[in-house]
């Protein structure tokens, strides 16, 4: 899955925050939802603008700007 091809960052759209091509579903609003315990099916139905892939787009870009900075977590 090529996230690029899904996800996009315009400063004029959503401040900048990384948004699903033709929509203002940041990226973030998805992850947190799933990391809410969310489902697929009711994230799609909350936003029926989006598709399944987009929900994997979003997962994938999160997969990859987490190898972008240490993160200093406390013991």
């Amino acid at each position: 899955m090529d996230w690029r091809e899904r996800i996009t960052v315009d400063p004029f759209i959503c401040h900048g925050k990384a948004c699903i091509k033709g929509t203002r579903i940041m990226a973030s609003i998805i992850l947190g939802n799933l990391s809410e315990g969310v489902n697929e099916s009711e994230i799609l139905k909350s936003y029926p603008s989006l598709k399944p892939e987009d929900i994997k787009a979003a997962i994938a870009y999160a997969a990859e700007i987490s190898c972008e900075r240490i993160l200093s977590i406390p013991a």
